[in-house]
């Protein structure tokens, strides 16, 4: 039975009558529009569909009253550093690098980044940046005076820089010791000097596997005082080496890298708070032994006063410890455990923090799914719960913003829908909750420090990306982006917009999913079906979101039906929903992929003898797992960098969800393809990339051994340079899209007269 649309904000009957007219319509245009010539025109046509994004890079700036954005000069094409201010609309140049040098040279400035002094009168400018994990790099930096229209240099070499709130001193990391840089002396100041190596002792960046997992680049905070640098120490001599090489050269160099796989040793992890005045070091210990992570750290209002979060090895006993730095004593203000984890972040929504400490109060927040949902808890410093500020069986999402004058806080929520992404205000003890985004659809808020404005990015199956200032109570103050060339682009140009439904599992459970029909759809006809899916834990990818991929519609264009669903183990739909996946990853979101294969079988212009399911990481795990424990239900899987046993993947990652192997045997061993490697039924392309330090080749290459032992034949596509995803420049990226689509038009459509790739007219 087909279920309509589940949002509450508009009527299914009129959204459906909607969507009837605007196929039948798109339908009588259809011959008359543009369509993609290849996959390379549709993926060099992407930012079409996606549009613009408004101001870029933009920082908050005089504690929240301005912003400051990076802008393209049309006559110089040079970019600009402007601000504005949303109470008066001046828009104002602060910086064009016209005539600036780098210091003692002839040559013209360029950076890649910035961030403001508190005083905003100072810029500091990160140059000749060298990646090294997916968010870290060196880099040098480099001071602008806005007043004396001066540059200088603050660092050279260095992971990280950050000015110090006072805007008195720049705080470094280089090497794996920290170092201050005084403005005044102009003098720079070593605090640490015991790093070993990369390999061994280090301070003030993360190790591999804390950068990915807890998802932050730099490991050491200011005080707000300016006073203290509190860092992470980390020691990774018990960890294994992971080594890989792209083989180029005669002897092709590998590169290695400390990374410990689920019951390795983890590296032993310490805080310090150096006084920038003394260089002296205080240790805080929290007098939990060896083997725990230290995720987050965070200075309270108490200028001596750092919070500590701790978290056991399996992830699910969090403990909150407040140190007084000068003297390292510690207090234990509250502990949580939970029978799964304890989320600390959301990277697949772009939440930083679940805990947060505003200035000026001695409250700070938690966000729990304690009750079966995301919900914000209220605490005193001494560890005291004052209250539940919100309630009700949906999950917040993000907290954007909070106000301690006016005790309020700003968040996201689900509350309209798990396919949206609202925002709302509401005072600490739980009154006065108020929707502030009238329009359905999924929002991503900017807030300002002092909570006055936010920038609102949204975006519904109707409606492409707008971008919004507003005031704090939700009115617009300017729009900033309408996109009207995207409007403009699929009038001219064949789209087919995501419709959005559900249906109920054979165990009773409704899934969300989105559907892109061929533009050109006829329902009296049977039509292939592509599944494109993610599927892990804490992620969501259907939502109720304008569809901005050329490559969706590049296949609707070629007479596929896209498809992909929300399947258990996804956030936003409660606990019970999400968590039901712990100790067995992979066996509910196949099973729920089986079931909307099943469903989409029952609709008259569904083909239900050719259906491919196709992802990258955990989509590329999906696609495997779901292959070879389910045979026969797609004929066709094309997997990217996938994990295929998670004995092979990060702790940090893998423990949260499996805990440790030798507490869940069973479990690792249900979850592996190796288990399935004999049942394979289907035509399967792997594709991987050799210097992947992410998901490691040797999944691949194990999985390749099993299958061969079983007689089993796959397609394989190595990219030997790249990282995970395997692309690793925009030409190896379109012959990625370029195999995917032949290997669907040959296995699926069963086509045999496909162009040759390395002809000039497919480049």
């Amino acid at each position: 039975m087909k279920i309509d649309m589940p949002l509450k904000s508009f009527s299914r009957l009129s959204a459906a009558i909607a969507m009837v007219m605007l196929f039948s319509s798109l339908s009588l245009l259809a011959q008359e529009k543009e369509v993609y010539k290849s996959v390379a025109d549709a993926l060099r046509s992407g930012r079409m569909l996606a549009g613009k994004s408004g101001p870029q890079s933009l920082n908050w700036i005089n504690g929240g009253d301005e912003y400051s954005y990076i802008a393209v000069n049309n006559e110089t094409k040079k970019n600009e550093i402007r601000t504005f201010d949303p109470a008066t609309g001046k828009d104002e140049l602060v910086f064009d690098g016209e005539g600036v040098t780098f210091p003692d040279t002839s040559m013209p400035f360029n950076y890649s980044s910035f961030q403001w002094a508190r005083d905003s009168k100072h810029i500091l400018f990160q140059t000749h940046f060298r990646r090294i994990y997916r968010r870290s790099g060196i880099s040098d930096y480099y001071i602008y005076s806005l007043d004396t229209k001066s540059l200088r240099v603050a660092a050279k070499d260095a992971r990280t820089a950050e000015l110090s709130p006072s805007g008195e001193r720049v705080g470094i990391e280089r090497e794996g010791n920290m170092f201050v840089y005084d403005f005044d002396s102009k003098k720079e100041t070593q605090l640490t000097n015991d790093a070993t190596g990369d390999t061994g002792i280090f301070n003030g960046h993360y190790d591999w596997v804390y950068e990915e997992e807890f998802g932050q680049p730099q490991a050491w905070n200011w005080s707000p005082d300016s006073k203290y640098i509190a860092f992470w120490q980390f020691n990774e001599r018990k960890v294994p080496i992971f080594r890989m090489t792209n083989f180029e050269s005669n002897h092709p160099e590998y590169v290695k890298i400390p990374i410990p796989q689920p019951g390795d040793p983890n590296p032993a992890v310490r805080i310090g708070v150096v006084d920038v005045e003394s260089g002296k070091t205080v240790w805080l210990d929290p007098g939990l032994g060896d083997d725990f992570y230290i995720p987050r750290i965070y200075w309270t209002s108490d200028p001596d006063v750092l919070a500590m979060l701790t978290l056991n090895r399996e992830q699910n006993d969090l403990t909150l410890f407040f140190f007084n730095v000068r003297t390292g004593e510690r207090t234990k203000i509250m502990e949580e455990k939970n029978d799964t984890w304890v989320a600390i972040f959301n990277f697949y929504t772009a939440v930083d923090d679940m805990m947060y400490f505003p200035e000026g109060t001695k409250e700070f927040f938690w966000v729990s799914d304690r009750s079966g949902f995301y919900q914000i808890y209220r605490y005193a410093y001494s560890g005291k719960l004052i209250n539940r500020v919100t309630e009700g069986d949906w999950d917040v999402i993000k907290v954007v913003g909070i106000d301690p004058k006016n005790k309020t806080i700003y968040y996201t929520s689900a509350e309209a829908s798990p396919l949206e992404e609202e925002l709302y205000s509401i005072r600490f003890d739980g009154s006065h909750e108020t929707r502030l985004t009238d329009v359905s659809g999924y929002h991503q808020i900017n807030m300002s420090p002092n909570t006055s404005y936010y920038l609102n990015t949204y975006s519904n199956f109707s409606t492409p990306r707008q971008v919004e200032l507003c005031s704090s109570d939700g009115k617009t103050i300017k729009t900033l982006e309408d996109n009207k060339d995207v409007s403009q682009y699929i009038q001219t140009h064949a789209y087919s917009p995501k419709v959005l439904s559900s249906f109920v599992t054979s165990d009773g459970v409704r899934l969300d999913y989105s559907i892109v029909k061929p533009m050109d759809f006829d329902s009296t006809k049977k039509y292939p079906v592509v599944m494109g899916i993610y599927g892990g834990p804490e992620s969501q990818s259907v939502y109720n979101s304008f569809e901005g991929s050329s490559w969706t519609e590049f296949l609707a264009q070629h007479g596929y039906i896209v498809v992909d669903v929300n399947n258990r183990g996804n956030a936003s739909y409660g606990s019970k929903f999400l968590k039901v996946v712990y100790k067995q990853l992979g066996i509910y979101e196949s099973h729920d992929f089986v079931e909307m294969a099943k469903y989409l079988k029952t609709l008259p212009y569904v083909n239900g003898d050719e259906m491919a399911i196709m992802g990258t990481s955990y989509g590329g795990y999906s696609t495997t797992f779901t292959m070879l424990s389910h045979p026969g239900v797609f004929k066709v899987g094309i997997a990217n960098s996938p994990v295929t046993d998670w004995h092979l993947y990060d702790d940090i990652y893998t423990e949260r969800y499996m805990s440790l192997p030798d507490e869940n045997k069973d479990g690792y061993t249900k979850t592996s393809d190796m288990t399935y490697a004999d049942s394979l039924r289907g035509h399967l392309l792997i594709v991987h990339s050799m210097s992947d330090d992410n998901v490691h080749p040797v999944n691949t290459m194990q999985l390749l051994t099993a299958l061969t032992n079983a007689g089993k034949d796959v397609d394989l596509r190595i990219f030997p340079p790249g990282a995970h995803g395997a692309a690793y420049n925009f030409q190896s990226f379109i012959l990625e899209f370029q195999v995917y689509y032949q290997y669907l038009e040959r296995y699926l459509k069963g086509s045999n007269d496909l162009p040759n790739l390395n002809a000039e007219a497919n480049k």
